[in-house]
Order: C-alpha cells, then sequence, then structure tokens
C-alpha cells in the first residue's frame, strides 16, 4: 500500500488509463486545429470533437448541440451566469443563489451584485437542504436566475433539483446548477430535472484538468448566452479560442466511461464509505454532517470535537491525503462556508475531515484510514503529540 493513502477524490481525480490513451495521438499525431475545415487534418480534430461532444451529451441525456467545450466548470460557470443575465436585463435583475455554493457561483454572483444586480442567498437547514417553500416565496416579478448545485462538494448532500426546477419553471425563470460532483457519479438527465443549464468538470470523473462543459437547453426560448471571451467565435460563438483538442478527447472518453461504471463504482464505493463512516463516527465527539440519505455514494464530512483542528489535519495528511475541505479554499484558514452555513461553529468546522473515495480506493486503505484518524485524534486529544 502506497502513502499517503489518497482519499481526496472530489478535489481531482487521476486521468483513467483509457482516458490518456486516447488522448495522446491528439498531442503529435493529430495535431491539426478543428477550425481548419480546408484538409484533412483540421477534419480529423473536427471529428474527434464532435465525438466527444456526443459522449458527453449522452452522458447527462442531451443533446450534442446543447453542449459548449470550455477550459473547465469555472469557466462554464461564469458563461452561464453572465452570458444569460445580460440577455435578460430588461426582465429583471434579481437572482437566487444558496449560501452553501461552491466559490465559482458564489463569487460570480457576488460580482454581478457590484454591477446591479440583486442576489438572494437562502440559508440551509442543519443537514444542508433548502426549504422549498422559502426558494418559491424568494422569486420576485424581477427574478431571471436560479442557481442551485447538484451535489455539494464538501458534504455531498444531493439537492432535490427537479423539484427545485420545477418552482423556477412554474415561474419562467431560468435555472442552472453547477453538477461538477454529481455528472459521472450518479444518474444525472437534464431532460428528467428539466434544466435551462448545467456545468460539468473533465478532472472531477477521471479526466484531464483544464477541460469542461456547459449545457445549455436548446428547446428553451428566451436564452441568450453572451460570449464572456471573444475573438474566433468558436463553439457557435459562445466560447470564442482554438479549441483543447486533447482535453475535449479526454473529456468525452471519460463521459463514455463513467455512463458505463459509474453504477458498480457507486455500489462498491457506498460499501466502504459506510464501513469506513462506521469505525470513525464510534469516536467520542465525531458528527458527521449533513443526512446519510441524500448524498453521492463516495462522500463522508465528519467533524471531531476535542482536538485543534489545523494541528489535526496536518498530523492526517502525512499518511492520508484528505481535505477539511473545497480544495479551491484550502489556501485559506478560515473555516468552511458550507460548515458554517450549516450552523457549525468555527472550531467545529476546522476540525473536520471531507473523506471522498474513488475508484483506486480500496478495503485495505479504508482500514488503514480509520485506524489512522481514531488513532491520531486520540493521541491530539491526549496531549502525547
Amino acid at each position: 500500500m502506497k502513502y499517503p493513502v489518497y482519499l481526496d477524490y472530489n478535489a481531482t481525480t487521476p486521468c483513467h488509463p483509457a482516458v490518456l490513451e486516447e488522448m495522446l495521438p491528439f498531442f503529435s499525431e493529430h495535431f491539426g486545429n478543428p477550425s481548419s475545415g480546408q484538409h484533412p487534418f483540421g477534419w480529423v480534430a473536427e471529428e474527434a470533437v464532435e465525438v466527444a461532444r456526443e459522449r458527453v451529451a449522452g452522458l447527462i441525456g442531451a443533446a450534442p448541440k446543447e453542449i459548449i467545450f470550455t477550459s473547465g466548470a469555472t469557466e462554464a460557470i461564469n458563461l452561464a451566469l453572465r452570458g444569460a443575465v445580460v440577455g435578460l436585463k430588461s426582465k429583471g435583475n434579481h437572482l437566487i443563489t444558496i449560501e452553501t455554493e461552491h466559490k465559482a457561483v458564489l463569487d460570480t454572483v457576488q460580482v454581478l451584485e457590484k454591477q446591479g444586480f440583486e442576489v438572494t442567498y437562502l440559508p440551509v437547514q442543519t443537514d444542508g437542504a433548502v426549504s422549498l417553500d422559502l426558494l418559491k416565496k424568494s422569486i420576485r416579478a424581477q427574478t431571471v436566475l436560479v442557481a442551485v448545485m447538484l451535489a455539494n462538494n464538501e458534504t455531498g448532500y444531493l439537492h432535490p433539483l427537479k423539484e427545485m426546477a420545477a418552482i423556477a419553471r412554474d415561474q419562467g425563470v431560468l435555472f442552472f446548477t453547477d453538477a461538477v460532483q454529481a455528472v459521472g457519479k450518479v444518474p444525472v438527465n437534464v431532460k428528467a430535472l428539466d434544466i435551462d443549464m448545467l456545468a460539468l468538470s473533465g478532472h472531477k470523473m477521471y479526466g484531464p484538468k483544464g477541460v469542461g462543459a456547459l449545457y445549455l437547453r436548446k428547446s428553451k426560448p428566451g436564452i441568450t448566452l453572451e460570449s464572456q471571451i471573444t475573438g474566433g467565435g468558436q463553439e457557435t460563438g459562445r466560447r470564442s479560442g482554438t479549441l483543447n483538442v486533447p482535453g475535449i478527447v479526454g473529456l468525452g472518453k471519460a463521459a463514455e466511461i463513467a455512463g458505463q461504471e459509474y453504477m458498480s463504482d457507486g455500489l462498491r464505493l457506498g460499501e466502504l464509505r459506510d464501513k469506513l463512516e462506521k469505525k470513525l463516527l464510534a469516536i467520542p465527539g465525531a458528527r458527521l454532517n449533513g443526512t446519510p440519505e441524500s448524498r453521492l455514494p463516495h462522500v463522508s464530512n465528519i467533524s471531531f470535537s476535542g482536538v485543534p483542528g489545523k494541528q489535526f489535519l496536518i498530523r492526517i495528511n502525512k499518511h492520508l491525503a484528505v481535505s477539511s475541505g473545497s480544495a479551491c479554499s484550502s489556501i485559506s484558514d478560515k473555516p468552511s462556508h458550507v460548515l458554517r452555513a450549516m450552523g457549525l461553529d468555527s472550531e467545529t468546522a476546522i476540525a473536520t475531515l471531507r473523506l471522498s473515495l474513488g475508484k483506486s480506493t480500496s478495503e485495505k486503505e479504508v482500514d488503514f484510514a480509520s485506524d489512522f484518524i481514531k488513532k491520531t485524534h486520540q493521541k491530539l486529544k491526549n496531549g502525547s503529540l
């Protein structure tokens, strides 16, 4: 068994070998620009991009023409939020999101606030859920968009997106979801959910970093998406710039593999997660954040009382690669905004481990992790570390 044991698959995943194999020829042999439509080098690249588009669309139940490739989920989120609301200014300037969204959403809507938009941040309950009644009451005549993530990146909580989207649809409001942590892990079908826009990322589902996609519902009248990157007019004018062909090919292959394996992966990882969780929750003062009923199968978020959180995490990471929250927020010593919104005090929020399992996680690694965390917690609590 190699150390440190990696249990931070929500932060990123390694490229699947089959993904890497399919990408490699597009760095050298098939290096053409897909916009070069006058010769075979461009034709080969363009065909590879369109195959990838079909694979990504197939994973989420979309049409290929509804997929826009981006540099990642953060760009997709910015394109969706900034690009959509500009065209809706004549209708209104009010947006709704939730306090536990990823920073890519929260920081973006905060910028929009500075540009004259009003934003309602819905609070969450102690399990991370949002009141559907509160969502309904928060929609105004001026509301143009609701943004709610499908799966929380820290707790794994799965929001009832279909019900939330229905509330927005009944009021004629666009519905966007950051589905980065859910796509490729649980069933996601944009038609069944009846949503308008969705962001996803390659590196969260065993694809490469630096590539993602935005789903934009074609059948929805009135969605005008203003490009945030202008130049060559690629991606039907919505995202200019030479396409990252190797990355897009990798994302497409990762989507194809995810569609074949996420059910079996989920069953196996759910059993391992439950075994790990059972042992950790036996530690005095340990508590589960979120709910065991509605969450991703591979994620557990547990707080540990009685120990200094920062020292605890430092010692844990000597042999375990885990986090206390979002990877994008790990450069800060501040407690998780997700856990604070769920009612945890700062000290408890810092003394929290997000454990996310993946394809390579073994039962031996889970046993080691639970024993190591338990021993480290005990030693810190007794002052012997």
